[in-house]
């Protein structure tokens, strides 16, 4: 008797820059993958085998798409959606972007080829944008379609070392996934909760508290992943000196604390514009915890990050280079990354952490697609 393997799923993967989503969407087949970026499409073909489209996702037709797939995964525009940017909402040009894309899943739906699962990945700034609006937009669209929809935030922090929350809105037709009968920890937080109650009828109706079991405790810390101190360019003492002075009174001790400790103590800095008595003043604000700030473009409204290392009285500081970058995603050493470090750093920035999403697909997604139940 010949036992024959039951094929992978397929998948589509929708402003997929490097193709992190990807990578991480475990046991599933990626046939189709698209982003409008020159960068993130030549890093995407650096890294996988398979079908991309770079342009426009206005441009795609049906008749572009491969296949019956059964997941399309977006990680739509975030810029005028996140806390650190205008919050003009799903209405503004980017973030439109994912109306282009809903409009693609309208049109396979329309030939009987609309994928039972859909994930939209944004931040966490979309359930709050537009007063609420147009997250609630978002989930009615879905319920529209006949998709059963809810969300959850996952941090990165609990896989890797890097303060990173994120907005999954997970939508299902045709398949069940684990739920449970409520809100649980920790990825239903408060802010979902909120913007759940918001809803209207119909679309509360159409809402599945998904069921996902909360990872392993992290032993993983920031200084597990930096390069050796010899393998990198450090500033100069005067440069540390400027770039340290910019650090308000309270981090100032911290660091001075840190340096007189007789340990060695790694520190993830961000040079942040803060206003103090009335005024915009530059401030450079450290953690001592662990973990790095969440990763950003400079369209994120913040700076490169930088290291800073306190030992034997001594204080170190460079910047953060994006292999280290791409370590904090979850990235293997052998993931290609662009020959700049400005845009290797604006590819992970802009990206989705590989851990987080293969906790979904192991842990949700690929469980539903296959018709079986795991143990939350």
């Amino acid at each position: 008797m010949t036992i024959r393997s039951r094929p992978a799923p397929e998948a589509l993967e929708f402003f997929a820059g490097g193709g992190l989503a990807g990578l991480g969407l475990s046991g599933f087949d990626v046939t189709f993958a698209n982003d409008i970026d020159a960068m993130k499409a030549a890093a995407w073909r650096a890294n996988h085998l398979g079908r991309l489209h770079e342009g426009d996702v206005w441009d795609l037709t049906a008749a572009d798409v491969p296949g019956r797939p059964t997941l399309a995964w977006a990680s739509s525009p975030c810029q005028d959606v996140s806390l650190a940017g205008a919050r003009a909402g799903l209405g503004a040009r980017r973030s439109g972007a994912f109306w282009g894309f809903w409009r693609l899943m309208q049109a396979l739906d329309a030939e009987g080829r609309a994928p039972p699962i859909v994930v939209i990945e944004n931040v966490v700034g979309l359930l709050t944008s537009g007063g609420g609006e147009d997250f609630a937009t978002v989930c009615r669209a879905m319920a529209e379609a006949g998709y059963r929809v809810g969300a959850l935030e996952m941090d990165a922090a609990l896989w890797l070392p890097q303060s990173r929350p994120r907005l999954f809105i997970v939508a299902m037709r045709g398949v069940t996934g684990a739920t449970a009968v409520g809100p649980v920890d920790p990825f239903h937080c408060a802010r979902i909760r909120a913007a759940q109650s918001q809803l209207d009828e119909a679309t509360r109706a159409a809402w599945a508290w998904w069921s996902l079991a909360a990872p392993a405790r992290r032993n993983v810390h920031l200084a597990d992943l930096l390069d050796a101190d010899d393998a990198v360019g450090w500033f100069s003492a005067e440069q540390t000196r400027d770039l340290v002075a910019l650090a308000s009174p309270l981090h100032r001790q911290r660091l001075e604390a840190a340096a007189a400790s007789g340990e060695r103590r790694v520190a993830a800095a961000y040079r942040r514009v803060r206003v103090e008595a009335g005024r915009k003043v530059q401030r450079l604000e450290l953690r001592f915890d662990g973990l790095a700030g969440c990763l950003r473009t400079p369209a994120g409204g913040s700076s490169r990050q930088y290291v800073i290392v306190a030992e034997n009285g001594r204080v170190w500081a460079r910047r953060l280079t994006a292999r280290e970058a791409a370590r904090l995603m979850g990235l293997s050493e052998d993931y290609r990354l662009p020959a700049s470090e400005s845009a290797g750093l604006k590819l992970m920035g802009d990206a989705v952490a590989v851990p987080v999403v293969r906790a979904l697909s192991e842990g949700l997604l690929l469980p539903a697609s296959l018709g079986e139940r795991v143990a939350a």
